[in-house]
């Protein structure tokens, strides 16, 4: 860790403001002006719009997320999290991976924690959902499907067999609904291989509490995206809610019930709940409160950007809307990190700062191989697009927006491998448990037991 004397840039979060805020900063500044240090619970930052391919196989996992180490050089990274933030003393409490916590003094601060699953406490939703926020849930998800697959292939009772091949996802927004038209996917193309199993004993249900899915690209292709996925055989059930899922067992707020071993929850985000201790004003919902230059309100040395940020949408406040708030997406977060970067370099040396106003290109996403819906926006005209043009608008966007040139090249590497080989369908799940199978070698045999005669002497 620096000794310097030089004043410290505190990044906290490594996610995609944090990474692109942290290198826009070391990019700026005069060579030895600040120290930045970027303090993460992971030592890698993941881009979460691939999570859904990478639970299909589509792209490599390892593809998927981005070394913090090796993209912003020049910067400390440590691997921990900050616990608590004395705002008085300007002092960060870092609690490591191992070991005692310590203080972190530091000048000038970025908070870029991103957002974790919104949940709810519903019964059995701890212990039997699988998230989609990180790169580890979406190997596990890829996982624990086909082993699902697997389980329904060997047994003979139809009841451990039914509950194997129910997949039900909960959450129709963007994260849910490419889940679910990529893991179906998956699970079409797995069944190939299978004597036992075919799609048509698998059940694939959707929930959603709204009246639609896919709210961000528009009614008519969100309609579009529903009957395209029904059309898949997908059940969806909208303006209902997951009441229970104990042991697997389903309930829905509308009466239906269903046995599942796989229930995925993708049903929105919320901002870091650690935010509450640093000290920070927050809005409503728990966001930063920060103004148009992502300052944070009332401290004139901390700026805030991405998901766990409240940032005033400045083109819909001049088109007459006071209220409008830049949404949580990656189109913001990549715009936003570059202004703080900016910003924060310019604070330091007490230049003015540059007010964030972005309008919206629009929206894409994919529901599977060749499929897909996207919204593009050109001035003041909004092109509609669906099938398979707009799932190469799908990757073509993200894979552009994926950091790195090396990230960039393997990613259509990838995909470009996958247009002459047929999708991977092994099951690493084994892999939660890696050392199980050594264990159960290398465990002491248990002591022999006692002959017959030798138990009649001793009583």
């Amino acid at each position: 860790m620096s000794t310097t004397e030089r004043p410290r840039i505190l990044v906290v979060g490594g996610g995609y403001v944090g990474l692109y805020a942290a290198r826009r900063i070391l990019k700026k500044m005069r060579y030895a002006e600040a120290t930045v240090t970027v303090v993460d619970p992971r030592s890698y930052m993941t881009y979460q719009p691939f999570l859904p391919e990478a639970a299909a196989g589509s792209i490599s996992p390892r593809h998927v997320v981005v070394p913090l180490r090796r993209v912003v050089r020049g910067a400390e990274v440590l691997t921990g999290r900050v616990t608590t933030i004395d705002q008085d003393r300007k002092v960060a409490t870092i609690a490591p991976l191992v070991g005692e916590a310590y203080e972190l003094p530091f000048d000038y601060l970025v908070i870029a924690m991103g957002a974790v699953s919104r949940t709810f406490p519903i019964p059995g939703l701890a212990e039997q959902g699988i998230g989609m926020k990180g790169i580890e849930e979406a190997i596990g998800l890829r996982n624990h499907v086909l082993e699902q697959l697997d389980k329904a292939d060997s047994t003979t009772d139809e009841e451990v067999r039914r509950k194997a091949l129910t997949f039900v996802f909960v959450g129709g927004g963007f994260a849910g609904a490419e889940t679910i038209g990529e893991v179906e996917d998956l699970a079409r193309d797995a069944a190939k291989y299978y004597q036992n199993v075919s799609r048509e004993d698998m059940r694939f249900v959707l929930v959603d509490a709204a009246d639609k899915i896919l709210p961000e690209v528009g009614p008519k292709l969100g309609q579009y995206g529903k009957e395209h996925l029904e059309s898949r055989g997908i059940e969806i059930y909208l303006e209902t809610s997951m009441d229970s899922c104990v042991d697997g067992h389903v309930v829905l707020k509308n009466g239906l019930e269903v046995d599942s071993n796989t229930i995925v929850w993708t049903a929105g985000v919320k901002p870091n709940p650690a935010l509450s201790r640093f000290g920070l004003p927050l809005g409503p919902r728990g966001h930063v409160d920060c103004n148009e230059k992502l300052q944070i309100n009332g401290l004139d040395y901390a700026w805030a950007a991405g998901d766990n940020a409240q940032v005033p949408d400045m083109v819909g406040r001049k088109a007459g809307n006071p209220n409008a708030w830049c949404p949580p997406n990656a189109q913001h977060a990549l715009r936003q990190a570059k202004v703080l970067g900016d910003n924060v370099v310019a604070g330091m040396r007490g230049f003015p700062q540059k007010e964030y106003s972005h309008a919206n290109k629009g929206a894409v996403a994919g529901l599977g191989l060749h499929k897909g819906v996207a919204m593009i926006v050109v001035g003041k005209v909004k092109i509609k697009l669906k099938g398979r043009l707009a799932w190469y608008m799908h990757r073509g966007y993200h894979g552009m927006a994926m950091p790195t040139w090396n990230r960039k090249i393997r990613v259509f590497a990838d995909w470009t491998l996958a247009m002459f080989l047929k999708r991977e369908v092994v099951s690493l799940g084994a892999m939660e448990t890696p050392r199980e199978e050594f264990y159960e070698a290398a465990k002491p045999a248990p002591a022999p037991a006692a002959p017959a005669q030798e138990k009649a002497k001793a009583s």
